[in-house]
């Protein structure tokens, strides 16, 4: 299922997803998406969006390795 919304955004959060999209090579929309996965995978525990994560995020993996390192430093 696919939902369809509008995202109002100042001129600085414009910029901002400009250069997130040129600096990943994607779209702004797909830009945003990847922003708002990876966002909810690192706050939310939830296995069903750390699933989402993997399949749409390429470099949510190496993330999740990053994270769980330094949960077993502390």
């Amino acid at each position: 299922m696919s939902m369809a919304m509008t995202l109002r955004l100042t001129d600085d959060q414009d910029r901002a997803l400009t250069l997130l999209a040129e600096m990943t090579g994607t779209s702004k929309h797909e830009a945003a998406v990847r922003a708002i996965v990876s966002t909810a995978a690192r706050t939310v525990d939830n296995e069903e969006v750390r699933q989402l994560a993997r399949s749409r995020v390429p470099e949510y993996a190496e993330l999740v390795k990053k994270v769980r390192a330094k949960k077993v430093r502390r």
